[in-house]
């Protein structure tokens, strides 16, 4: 070959080379996609079969799944494609390459997240802007359709509400049998004449709109819609339920953004919903819920990774356009985290520190494992769930100048000045809540004798739902519970949780000698995984007045037995019930 035939080579090479850089990496992503979305579909089937233990295995494969496929493509640009990591400058054509890929793609913003995610990894940081990258997104999702609509409209007026209703609960054909669907429909529409009474009526615009997809999570399936009526919208949900037959039965109507707000809430299990078009079905689940950001939704519906994407873009938008500065959050200080927030943004920062006071026995890996324990869990609306981000830039000059010490001291492995950046090398990041301690403070303060009743109750509650869902909490002081803005107590350290099937709960021995009963040291022995419920007393709630009150529902929580007939449960494969909604917002059966 001659030289001048070689130069021809290389260039038409060079030029085809973002092309096939950017097919690369999208064939990865519909890859993915397909496989995501043929999870939606096994869970339509375990749900069908109640098989929870599958379906609770298939929710954290699913987690996983997003690196895998990430992890594939990076390294099938790097093998194929060696000059993608050498020659930096090939970026802006390979991303110019992809977004021409994207015309008529039904998830351009999954896919641009998934290219930023390849790209990420094999370009320094330094690239990481919109040349690159999509630090902006690059296609509009508006509007966007796929074959099928994301919603289908029904018109009670012309078929009636009862024919209306049984229409819907039917129309996604679950291969089950139902227990009593007539007795299902009265309740409905008992329940709608609650929220429409007399003389209320029905004006032509009447429709109610229904996602084609049905939300399966842990024991449920979720019809999500929305019913207007003379031009107002009423959001709802009708979560399906099994009797110990496999029979169906709708349990309950969920109306208003605020009981849609709790049931997608960030301390419970993302869902599974077969989209061909995720954008459409985000943008319905706005008009919804306008008060719950994208991010959330995306992180919701299991598109984890896009949540991620929206709540940095967001983040930047709000640095962008406020002034206040980073300050240490409130609360108890941790001793394995420490915790910043931005007073006019609703999240908290939370960065592992280099060492660790005794008694802690645990290391940064350890932490890590912890938090990754409970991203991959059932969370059962109990434990808050995490962003976990690296290198992530912030401006120097947003941060007060004793929190930037306090980082430089004691994260100093993990964070670095870049001329007005400060770079994070890894957080986590969750929703801001008021810690527990504080929030009894203040009711105690303002003589709130009833919402402290109930907040210690739901804090006892929420001890007790992890362990059902075999979480031993393991430090369970108030300061490491938060309480959301639904008054519902959250737990969010877990640097010291265990898997219940791992604790050996036993009771105190009685002293066998007056030299016991004296000792300020435990006169029994104690194995690395014991617990002795009945220690629980000197630390889970202090206060004579405030424990009492926690008494009154949770005394069980220092009996070893009770400890002991969750474990029990556990082994036998039963998954408790956990509603996402008030126990008398049931319908009787």
């Amino acid at each position: 070959m001659s030289a001048v035939s070689k130069v021809v080579q290389v260039h038409e090479r060079r030029s085809s080379l973002p092309q096939e850089i950017a097919r690369t990496i999208l064939a990865g992503f519909d890859r993915h996609y397909q496989l995501f979305r043929q999870a939606a579909l096994d869970a339509k089937t375990l749900f069908e079969r109640a098989a929870w233990g599958e379906m609770r295995r298939l929710a954290r494969e699913r987690i996983q799944m997003y690196d895998l496929r990430v992890q594939e493509a990076v390294d099938a640009v790097r093998t194929r494609y060696p000059e993608a990591e050498r020659d930096e400058a090939l970026w802006p054509a390979i991303k110019l390459a992809y977004l021409s890929l994207l015309h008529d793609h039904k998830q351009p913003e999954c896919a641009e997240t998934f290219y930023n995610s390849v790209a990420c990894q094999v370009l320094h940081r330094r690239y990481y802007h919109n040349d690159c990258i999509f630090w902006r997104p690059g296609v509009a999702t508006e509007h966007l359709e796929g074959e099928a609509p994301t919603y289908c409209c029904h018109y009670p007026i012309k078929q009636g509400l009862r024919r209306t209703l049984r229409e819907i609960a039917t129309g996604f054909q679950l291969a089950n049998p139902w227990e009593n669907l007539e007795r299902d429909l009265r309740n409905l529409v008992r329940a709608l004449r609650t929220l429409f009474p007399r003389p209320a009526r029905a004006q032509p615009d009447l429709q109610v709109q229904v996602l084609n997809s049905l939300f399966f999570r842990n024991k449920g399936a979720y019809i999500i819609g929305r019913l207007i009526n003379d031009g107002q919208d009423h959001p709802f949900a009708i979560p399906i339920l099994q009797n110990e037959r496999g029979e169906l039965y709708l349990d309950a109507l969920l109306t208003g953004e605020d009981q849609l707000l709790v049931l997608f809430s960030f301390a419970r299990a993302y869902f599974f919903v077969d989209m061909e078009v995720p954008a459409g079905y985000i943008s319905f689940l706005r008009w919804l819920m306008p008060r719950k950001p994208r991010a959330e939704l995306y992180m919701a519906v299991g598109l984890a990774k896009q949540g991620k994407t929206l709540f940095y873009r967001d983040l930047h938008y709000h640095l962008r356009h406020s002034t206040d500065r980073f300050v240490e959050a409130p609360g108890i200080k941790g001793m394995v985290m420490l915790v910043f927030t931005l007073p006019s943004f609703p999240y908290v920062f939370k960065l592992i520190r280099d060492r660790f006071a005794p008694p802690k026995d645990i290391d940064r890996q350890g932490v890590k494992d912890k938090y990754l324990m409970v991203k991959l869990h059932d969370r059962v609306g109990r434990m808050a769930d995490t962003l976990e981000y690296s290198l992530v830039a912030l401006p120097l000059n947003r941060f007060e100048k004793d929190l930037l010490e306090e980082l430089r001291r004691e994260c100093g492995s993990t964070v670095e000045v870049d001329g007005d950046q400060l770079v994070l090398g890894h957080v986590y990041i969750e929703r801001r809540m008021q810690p527990l301690n504080l929030h009894v403070e203040e009711l105690k303060r303002d003589g709130d004798i009833e919402r402290l009743r109930a907040a210690l109750r739901d804090y006892g509650n929420a001890i007790k739902e992890l362990a059902g869902a075999g979480i031993f909490p393991g430090d369970m002081l108030l300061k490491n519970f938060g309480v959301t803005r639904h008054d519902r107590v959250v737990f969010y350290d877990y640097d010291e949780i265990q898997p219940m099937e791992d604790m050996v709960f036993r009771r105190i021995p009685p002293p066998k000698t007056y030299e016991d009963e004296l000792s300020a040291e435990p006169y029994w022995s104690v194995g690395p995984a014991d617990v002795f419920p009945e220690q629980f007393e000197r630390f889970l709630v202090g206060e004579p007045r405030s424990r009492a009150l926690f008494y009154e529902h949770h005394r069980d929580l220092l009996d070893p037995a009770f400890w002991s007939a969750k474990q029990e449960r556990l082994k036998a494969g039963v998954q408790e019930d956990v509603f996402p909604y008030p126990e008398e917002a049931r319908f009787p059966r």
